[in-house]
């Protein structure tokens, strides 16, 4: 077995100011990240790459920082693995943002009633949204993930339809609903939707919150405002991605900028909105802006405190533009996953959870993150169409059961948590059977049949 594994990092392919050079050292950072000293940059970027003082990643010195990350994790958070019982209801896949790294979207034109061909995207009306949700929480969810392209009828209310019918501005990305075979109703509708029966709606990211305010003068404090007047409970810090502009503007440069996002993201904490945090890396960054990244992040949490986890999110490659343009051949290693994973938990100081997305992962690795310093593995989520469309593989829905099997088989404690991690429950894996219980309509009644 070699000492050194090549990373997949496209060192030398992109014209990158920031680069993995550091004048720290890799036994420096890591005796910080033992001791709990709040690191620096050149800390992580030391840690990410096991070493800026050699080649490849280092699989000796790899081990010892995913130590001191499940280490620290211990210390935070003890033996407890969570899990949220909950359901994704993406709303459109109508977006004309071309962002190269995603294959979730579909050209808004596609869906306009003027256009003849078929294709594979959807839309959701207020009521749909609203059918899938109750029937979700009758089965026990107790929140629902709601993430969407930036379909180009969706206002944020009737006063904000209004400005956009009247503007002149040509730069809006706004045509009526009568002009698409699906009116998708405005934000706060779909939002007042989802908000059923006490479930907890988790929902509007920064770049949505930026389409919900376009033509107007309006800050995103105002925004998030009218939207959690409807029944918004907790903020997605998804489009995130890699909070460099320079790598933003080669993956998403019809996306706001890192400064715009960690704007929108402050002002949902402002009116007291909790929200995530993610990262998705693995693609044409290298280890010099995940560090910025965590930076920021931590930056951010340092302001607000309303951060209740960080997910990294490892970029899947397959059927996306930047694969199919010759962009990058692969996504991250797994050594640079666990690498993600544990640095994450040395760096963010002041988030207490780390999460390890079997989505992205699948179920052995995603296992394997929660040794490496991660602590929560996601959801149940019950359908998952974003990763599954940029070819993913790894399933759309897992019951309590298998978490709960799953995670003993580790040795950790397997608990049901609330979005805010404020309410948990530990699950007894000896049960005859199992399902939510947190849920406002959860009863134990397992989400999928029990074999």
């Amino acid at each position: 077995m070699p000492d050194a594994v090549t990373p997949s990092v496209p060192r030398g392919e992109f014209d990158f100011q920031h680069r993995p050079q550091t004048d720290q050292s890799f036994e420096n950072a890591l005796e910080k990240a033992r001791t709990g000293d709040r690191l620096t940059v050149d800390d992580g970027i030391e840690l990410l790459t096991t070493g800026t003082d050699r080649p490849g990643i280092d699989r000796a010195r790899k081990e010892r920082v995913l130590e001191a990350a499940d280490r620290r994790r211990a210390e935070v958070v003890g033996e407890e693995v969570t899990f949220v019982a909950n359901l994704n209801n993406n709303v459109t896949t109508a977006c004309n943002t071309g962002c190269l790294f995603c294959n979730f979207k579909d050209r808004s034109e596609q869906f306009r009633t003027s256009y003849q061909d078929d294709h594979d995207g959807f839309t959701k009306t207020p009521a749909e949204s609203r059918e899938i949700v109750a029937g979700a929480a009758e089965r026990g969810i107790y929140e629902v993930t709601s993430v969407s392209g930036l379909h180009p009828a969706f206002a944020l209310d009737d006063d904000h339809r209004e400005i956009l019918e009247t503007s002149e501005r040509g730069d809006l990305n706004y045509r009526p609903p009568a002009e698409y075979e699906t009116d998708p109703g405005n934000y706060v509708g779909q939002i007042e939707a989802m908000s059923v029966d006490g479930v907890h709606v988790h929902s509007m990211t920064p770049e949505e919150a930026y389409h919900a305010r376009r033509g107007t003068d309006w800050s995103y404090e105002e925004v998030f405002r009218r939207l959690q007047a409807a029944g918004l409970d907790s903020v997605p810090g998804t489009a995130a991605e890699i909070l460099s502009d320079e790598v933003r503007n080669v993956i998403c440069p019809g996306k706001i900028d890192s400064g715009e996002w960690l704007e929108a993201m402050e002002a949902a904490a402002t009116v007291g909105l909790d929200t995530t945090a993610t990262i998705m890396y693995g693609h044409v960054e290298n280890e010099a802006h995940r560090a910025l990244h965590l930076d920021r992040i931590r930056d951010l949490q340092d302001r607000t405190g309303a951060i209740t986890e960080f997910v990294p999110l490892s970029f899947v490659h397959q059927e996306t533009p930047l694969f199919e343009r010759g962009m990058v051949d692969t996504g991250a290693t797994v050594h640079e996953d666990e690498l993600m994973i544990a640095v994450s938990r040395l760096y963010l100081d002041n988030v207490e959870h780390i999460q390890s997305s079997w989505v992205k992962y699948g179920d052995a690795q995603g296992l394997k993150m929660l040794t490496c310093g991660a602590d929560d593995f996601m959801g149940t989520i019950l359908s998952e169409e974003i990763t599954k469309r940029a070819g993913g593989g790894f399933g759309e829905c897992r019951s309590v059961r298998e978490y709960a099997d799953m995670i003993t088989a580790i040795g950790r404690v397997p608990v049901e948590r609330s979005t805010d991690y404020e309410h948990r429950r530990r699950v007894d894996p000896a049960a005859d059977t199992l399902g939510p219980r947190l849920g406002p309509q959860a009863d134990g009644t397992p989400l999928v049949p029990e074999n």
